[in-house]
């Protein structure tokens, strides 16, 4: 699979593909026309040295992904005055107003939990937000300058920064989760078979926490669809279920980034 697809995928994902109507106005297939306009902004990718995790996560070198968020190897430190401070630079690319989008959405920690995103003085490790090739994050925290992708011409908006940055913390995408099963049927048949990766199951720590589908961090029901008028996610027992139309965090998004933070 070319990176660039599954960038420009994700893209489609983040930014909320309509579940009602999938034809646009103009008659053209929503997730292509969507795919095309995205296709110039998320050409490649310049870490394309680099695994990329169900599009928009970066595999660290050090250990194994899927488990990132179950110890506290990745976790981001806590100060002695119980606050989790973490050091971010943002790059000069960045218009005033892209700058402000971009520190607002991690300010918006602040109030939910103990965590406090600072602009870097000296800190050795740290997040790196640039205008890459795409929206992505690697899982958890790497250990040194770590790259948070935002590109400024497709992902400007307050939820996918937040969705990058909870990657950066170290979760995953919901419909990932080791007891997805439970609560969501994969309908396999509708996608593209080089897109299935996306969909594989993880062994992940759900602290206790049920599934979520008002997650910032789950995918709509159709992202990644053959045919698009068929689901892709379908929730069970009630397939009715709304899904993947977070515009910010979910109360259990919040609940999660505390338990897990210590918070």
């Amino acid at each position: 699979m070319e990176i660039s697809t599954s960038l420009s995928l994700l893209m489609l994902l983040l930014l909320g593909l309509s579940q009602a109507n999938p034809i646009d106005k103009d008659g053209e297939d929503t997730n292509e026309h969507l795919r095309k306009s995205a296709g110039g902004i998320l050409a490649t990718n310049n870490q394309s040295s680099e695994l990329l995790l169900e599009g928009d996560l970066v595999a660290p070198r050090n250990r194994n992904a899927m488990r990132c968020y179950q110890g506290d190897s990745c976790k981001w430190k806590k100060s002695s005055n119980g606050q989790v401070v973490i050091a971010y630079t943002i790059g000069s690319e960045y218009s005033g107003r892209e700058r402000e989008i971009i520190e607002t959405a991690l300010r918006s920690f602040t109030p939910v939990s103990c965590l406090r995103f600072v602009p870097r003085t000296r800190e050795t490790d740290y997040i790196r937000v640039v205008s890459q090739d795409g929206c992505f994050s690697s899982l958890g925290r790497q250990g040194g300058p770590q790259v948070l992708s935002i590109n400024n011409r497709g992902c400007m908006e307050n939820k996918i920064i937040q969705h990058e940055t909870l990657h950066a913390l170290g979760f995953q995408h919901e419909h990932t989760r080791s007891d997805r099963d439970q609560y969501v049927k994969i309908n396999f048949a509708n996608i593209d078979p080089a897109m299935k990766y996306n969909f594989a199951k993880t062994d992940t720590n759900n602290l206790g926490t049920t599934y979520d589908y008002a997650s910032i961090m789950q995918y709509p029901r159709r992202g990644f669809a053959i045919n698009p008028n068929v689901d892709v996610i379908v929730p069970i027992p009630n397939p009715n279920v709304a899904i993947g139309l977070a515009t910010t965090f979910s109360r259990i998004d919040i609940e999660r980034l505390n338990r897990l933070y210590k918070c």
